[in-house]
């Protein structure tokens, strides 16, 4: 197997492996503590500002206008649908501006 495949596997294996282990750790308790639970809940936005602030600060016109799209998108719309506006918006700016 080539190292490309290895690092693949063993990817996939830790991300199911924490995954897993979070869902173990927490079904132990019978309560969360509040705090636990809004740390919890505040993971997805803290991942997804992660994925979004590089290309909103290295990004050009094209990545800014998906930017824009996407989060008109999600105050109105569900996630998903927001985030296929911005993508959409994002293809279609590359293509036309470049």
């Amino acid at each position: 197997m080539t190292a490309n495949l290895w690092i693949i596997l063993f990817g996939a294996l830790a991300t199911y492996l924490t995954r897993v282990g979070g869902h173990i750790v927490l079904s132990q308790f019978s309560r969360i503590h509040p705090r636990v639970q809004a740390g919890l809940e505040a993971v997805p936005a803290a991942v997804l500002t992660t994925l979004v602030a590089p290309a909103a600060m290295m990004g050009g016109p094209a990545e800014w206008a998906a930017l824009v799209v996407a989060a008109l998108a999600g105050t109105r719309m569900p996630m998903f649908v927001a985030f296929v506006a911005g993508a959409i918006t994002l293809a279609a700016m590359r293509s036309l501006v470049g």
